[in-house]
């Protein structure tokens, strides 16, 4: 089976965390420390706070923007549910913003259209505490004009860049466009600590806040503990941080590899049926996922392409979530098929392929012969 993923773990990730586990000191302690030292240095922040997962970072970053029942946030609505689902988990609503055709990230002349009429509309202006655009498969969102569009709102930007560590925009990186981002070391992304989060931040205040929510609201600059809100348990390991530390080294390696993975499917590609993923100028894709989109009438057919490919030894998936679509955000907020058009067309179409650091060009061959002889 050629996979749709494998992370890069090999000798050293292996004794890093052996060597973590036989120390006996197992939760938040210096080897989480190191690594959001090392991050931070990678990314260009005064601050990165290593959490659980990216769930638990975009969670922590909404709260410590005072998020709360009763306000808004506005989010795209081509993601993982995670995206959506961490707004409604502090009591707020979730509204969404169709996306661009090319990247699959927030649309910013929807993204000012939905502001204007939130803010237009005394019953829901005021509420709006915070806008969420992703960064997605790893493309930056265009930043600059999302930015500027909730600048002149007032609103804060959490920047979901869980599949973009590494990924630049006009040579900044991800996650410090904004007042916080958000990052995941999920095994399908390029580096892993099997699960685990990171928040970045350049604003002493939220750093500090976010370090207590995390855990416990045991306030983290107070010399004798003190528990300063009601906060999560949301730390990171030091074994999960051991393994993210050695990842981290081996980082340019392998995202140059999956980089290459990319123009080679590309190639691959070129005149053919499936449409390979855009770029951007000015941006640097890090391909935490390579999606492609399926000609429109193979789109009835995609999971039984999915499912014939995987008979041949080839595995493949969808891209990501229509989320207005699916069943708890169709019900909550009424969406139907038709309100989103670009996210009903991205969604119905996306195809990802295998690409990670150990797939090589005879796979990829492989890959590409298969789709295209089950799509005609």
């Amino acid at each position: 089976m050629i996979r749709l993923a494998i992370p890069s773990i090999e000798e050293d990730d292996l004794a890093a965390v052996r060597e973590a586990l036989a120390s006996g000191f197992l939760v938040q302690g210096a080897r989480v420390a190191d690594f959001e030292k090392a991050l931070a240095e990678f990314i260009g922040v005064p601050h990165a706070i290593a959490v659980s997962n990216c769930t638990c970072a975009l969670h922590l970053a909404l709260l410590a923007l005072d998020v709360q029942p009763g306000d808004i946030c506005v989010v795209t609505a081509y993601s993982w549910i995670s995206t959506a689902n961490v707004i409604e988990l502090c009591g707020a609503r979730a509204v969404f913003v169709d996306v661009e055709p090319d990247t699959f990230n927030m649309d910013p002349d929807q993204l000012a259209r939905v502001l204007d009429k939130l803010t237009a509309d005394k019953d829901t202006a005021g509420r709006v505490k915070a806008v969420l655009p992703v960064h997605t498969f790893g493309q930056m969102a265009n930043m600059g004009a999302i930015r500027g569009i909730s600048m002149l709102h007032g609103i804060p930007v959490i920047e979901d860049a869980a599949c973009a560590l590494g990924a630049t925009l006009h040579g900044r990186q991800a996650g410090t466009w904004s007042a916080m981002g958000c990052f995941s070391f999920h095994p399908r992304k390029a580096i892993t600590t099997g699960e685990g989060g990171l928040i970045t931040t350049s604003d002493d205040a939220l750093a500090r806040r976010l370090r207590a929510l995390r855990n416990h609201g045991l306030d983290p600059v107070s010399s004798t503990p003190d528990f300063i809100m009601p906060g999560h348990n949301y730390r990171m390991t030091e074994f999960q941080a051991a393994l993210g530390s050695t990842q981290l080294a081996k980082f340019p390696r392998i995202l140059a590899a999956r980089r290459a993975g990319a123009e080679n499917y590309d190639h691959l590609l070129a005149g053919a049926l499936l449409q390979p993923p855009a770029r951007k100028a000015g941006s640097e894709h890090v391909f935490q996922s390579y999606v492609t989109l399926l000609p429109r009438e193979s789109a009835p057919r995609r999971a039984e392409i999915i499912r014939q490919a995987r008979v041949a030894g080839v595995e493949l998936q969808v891209g990501t979530i229509h989320m207005p679509l699916t069943t708890y955000y169709r019900q909550r907020g009424g969406h139907k098929a038709g309100d989103f058009p670009v996210t009903d067309d991205i969604a119905a179409r996306s195809l990802t392929l295998p690409l990670y650091e150990g797939t090589t060009p005879d796979q990829q061959a492989e890959v590409v012969q298969t789709v295209l002889r089950l799509l005609n």
